[in-house]
Parts: structure tokens; sequence; C-alpha cells
């Protein structure tokens, strides 16, 4: 099943279109939504972090039913579903659309749960190995709060001195 292990690459795509090209607008709304780290986010940082996300989907889907493309599937995949979870979360305690939730609610979090039963039905992935993986790719969104926290506390600190 090649395709399976494209998935990721190809709803991330389709996610991050939405984001930032058509409706476009995700690092206005998030700077509204967590305006405490509003100085951390930016283009550059957007741009590093999707490059890299759309590195790992594209390794993935070379990858394939491997075992490492199967491992990387699923951590892949944890990350996508909590990023659907902070747009839906986001949108519903902000009361406003977050541009990526409709790819989120609609891709990610479907293909994950589908593929996560598919992998581990099919022998491909252990349950021992899909939480592994699933709690990996899924402490994505503490590591980017963390990040953010810090850039902001880090620009907060030039502003200071400067």
């Amino acid at each position: 099943m090649p395709l399976f292990f494209w998935t990721p690459t190809i709803a991330a795509a389709l996610h991050i279109f939405e984001e930032f090209v058509f409706p476009g607008g995700f690092l206005a709304w998030d700077r509204r939504y967590r305006p405490q780290y509003a100085t951390s986010i930016g283009s550059r940082f957007a741009i590093i972090a999707n490059a890299l996300l759309l590195t790992l989907c594209i390794q993935t889907g070379f990858l394939g039913a491997r075992p490492e493309g199967v491992a990387l599937w699923l951590a892949v995949m944890a990350l996508l579903f909590t990023n659907a979870l902070y747009h839906l979360r986001g949108t519903i305690a902000g009361r406003s659309y977050s541009p990526g939730v409709v790819t989120g609610v609609l891709l990610y979090i479907p293909l994950a749960v589908a593929g996560y039963y598919h992998l581990i039905h099919s022998g491909q992935a252990t349950v021992r190995m899909a939480v592994l993986f699933f709690l990996l790719g899924g402490s994505y969104p503490l590591i980017s709060a963390v990040l953010h926290r810090a850039r902001s506390k880090g620009q907060a600190n030039k502003d200071v001195t400067n």
C-alpha cells in the first residue's frame, strides 16, 4: 500500500495551503489567539517548522512499509493529529476560524485514527510501538510552546536591554 505512506505529505501540503494561501492568515490568527507568544510567531519560524514537517512527511513516503517508515508514519501522524486538536481548540476557545482547522479535522484526525488502526491490525506495528510513537510525535505542541516561550522571553529581554 505505497500511497498510504504518502498520506502525511498530501495532508500536510493541503493543511499548509489552508493556513498560508487559501484562505490563509494563520500567523495573524495565532498571534491573536496566543498574544503572549506574538513576538515569536513569525514567518521565519513558520517556514522552518513547515519545511521540517514536510521533510519528515516526504521521508515517510520514501521509507514506505519498512519498519522505519512505519515508525515515522506513526510519529508524524501523531504530530499532525495533535496539530488538528490545537486548531480545533483554538477555533472553539477563540470563537474564530483558525486557518488549518478544516484540513486538520477532515484529514489529520481521520487519517491518524484509520492509519493507526490499519498498522496495528495488519501487524506492521504493535500497540506498544503505536503508543510510544504517538507520545513522541504528539509531544510537538509541548515542544512548540516551550520554543515560543523561550523565543518570546528572549525577545522581551532584548527589548529591555535596548
